[in-house]
């Protein structure tokens, strides 16, 4: 075992996805048609980040709980975004990456929030128990406690787990996420599906798994004791929705019941949040019950929003701490991480220490996605406008039009002519400082703001090529674009998480790093940019006075 610095009080192994959420106004049927809706973020698809295990992990860190995942991804663009959406929550990782590829799912969501969920496990899939053994026994003994689930993660491997978190002292969790029938034909055999089950201390299956292991049983209430007594687990719990959830341990049966939500938005995940939840109020010291209070609270503001991982992290945990009326624990941790008024009057300007670190957080997930590929693409449309006769223009509308002001000021300043268009004015005469051929880089959040998707639809009518800057990777904007940078973030920081903080400084970072590109591909040395700096420090710098 590690010593205490090295210390995790929750680890686990299992599916990390990428979910491709879809809206439909229904769950279609065999050989059934049905149109998709717009998802929250414009377009017919919202890419989350998602998967049982790492859905969990999210919400259990959401409250400062240390945890750490493990496994085989592949080193993909999915991957990459499931790693950057994990060192952002700040969970550990021990991943090993030569898998196929990294799992996805196709989610399709009704307007009741109900779903149907498609899923390719991938390299999760591809894990056998000498894999675990060899690459991840140290990294599980550092855990005081074992998480899996039965899901995608190969029976065989995930007993393995459980045997080794057993042997380092760990207690240990298992979801069963599927029907015991789909795990069996699907996972390992019976046989092994047994006895995962009976190495699980805490227990919790679906509804619907458990009315398959006991189909003559009718409660909840008797499925969950008939179960506890069948594979020896110390507790089971089981989530049902609008009845919230359902405790069966030494201390009896019993009903804990659900938060209302504002609004069911998206089912997707609310057992996972619920999970997360429960966890975490098991390691900041509070009982079964206050335990499953605050997994009830997650459940609830889970459903609230599309996508099961918490990626507005402290919106979603002030929501929940705001639901939760169970007892107030005594880990510090909580205090430290309560609303942003008790903290703000506790710590003299911690409101903008945790926006520097949101920030922080969310540029360096950015600068992890993004592979130079883009960015490279962009530069060449640039330079073969460029070779053609024609000119570079920056707009935006809102917040990013003072970025489309900076933007074309800095590309210019290092080598890349460039003017600001004005998007609104575009549609009254500015249209005309373009010519077919031009470039214009169009800067915006979401990618559906309505003067912006106004103004570029005038311009690719004109002629002009479009590269967009947006975090709306599907968004009308990015489909209208010949090349799109990536400049999304989760979150923006600030006492509400609404103003743009976090995304202004995606969108400046993206365009200095595209006129980067740019420079150095065009060769400028110092005495070119002396020149575009006759006065100043910058220009004294470059000169060498």
């Amino acid at each position: 075992m590690s010593d205490s610095e090295d210390q995790l009080e929750l680890v686990g192994i299992g599916s990390m996805v990428l979910d491709r959420m879809h809206r439909t106004r229904r769950v279609l049927g065999p050989n059934e048609k049905g149109l998709l809706d717009d998802v929250d973020r414009g377009g017919p698809v919202q890419t989350c980040i998602g998967g049982v295990l790492l859905n969990q992990a999210g919400w259990a860190a959401l409250f400062g709980t240390k945890v750490g995942l493990f496994g085989r991804q592949a080193d993909d663009e999915a991957g990459r975004t499931l790693r950057a959406a994990m060192k952002q929550a700040g969970i550990e990782t021990n991943l090993d990456l030569t898998g196929s590829a990294s799992a996805l799912a196709e989610i399709f969501v009704d307007a009741e929030g109900e779903r149907a969920i498609y899923m390719a496990a991938g390299a999760t899939a591809e894990t056998t128990p000498e894999h675990v053994r060899r690459d991840h026994a140290d990294f599980i003994a550092r855990g005081a406690q074992f998480t899996t689930e039965v899901s995608q993660l190969p029976l065989d491997a995930t007993l393995e787990a459980l045997r080794i978190a057993h042997e380092a002292g760990l207690s240990t969790v298992v979801d069963l996420d599927v029907l015991p029938s789909d795990a069996v034909q699907g996972l390992g055999d019976r046989e092994t599906f047994d006895a995962v089950l009976n190495e699980a201390d805490l227990l919790k299956p679906t509804a619907l798994a458990a009315r398959e292991l006991f189909p003559s049983i009718d409660g909840l209430d008797q499925l969950v004791e008939a179960i506890r007594s069948e594979y020896g687990a110390t507790t089971v719990v089981l989530t049902d929705g609008e009845r919230g959830s359902l405790l069966c341990d030494a201390s009896g049966t019993r009903w804990i019941a659900a938060y209302p939500a504002n609004a069911v938005v998206d089912t997707t995940g609310a057992g996972d949040a619920f999970f997360g939840g429960f966890l975490a109020g098991e390691a900041l010291g509070l009982g079964a019950d206050d335990a499953a209070k605050l997994g009830n609270a997650c459940g609830a503001a889970c459903v609230e929003r599309m996508g099961a991982f918490p990626e507005a992290a402290d919106a979603l945990r002030a929501r929940a701490i705001e639901l939760y009326d169970g007892a107030t624990p005594t880990d510090p941790r909580w205090a430290g991480q309560a609303t942003t008024e008790a903290t703000t009057e506790a710590v003299p300007g911690a409101a903008g220490r945790r926006a520097l670190d949101v920030a922080a957080r969310e540029l360096g997930a950015l600068a992890e996605r993004h592979d130079g590929v883009s960015l490279q693409a962009a530069a060449e449309l640039i330079e073969a406008a460029e070779a053609a006769g024609g000119r570079v223009h920056v707009t935006g509308v809102g917040k990013p039009e003072h970025v489309a002001h900076y933007g074309a000021s800095l590309l210019s300043s290092t080598g890349i002519p460039a003017t600001f268009l004005h998007a609104t004015e575009s549609l009254h005469g500015s249209l005309g400082q373009i010519v077919a051929g031009d470039v214009v880089i169009a800067i915006s959040n979401s990618g559906t703001t309505s003067e912006c998707l106004l103004a570029v639809q005038a311009i690719r009518g004109y002629g002009g090529k479009l590269i967009a800057v947006t975090g709306g990777l599907a968004s009308p904007l990015a489909e209208a674009a010949d090349v799109t940078l990536d400049a999304g973030v989760k979150e923006e920081g600030g006492p509400l998480g609404l103003a743009p903080r976090a995304s202004v400084a995606a969108e400046i970072l993206v365009i200095a790093a595209l006129g980067a590109v740019l420079q150095e591909r065009r060769g400028l040395d110092r005495n070119d940019y002396a020149a575009r700096h006759p006065a100043g420090a910058l220009g004294k710098q470059a000169r060498g006075d």
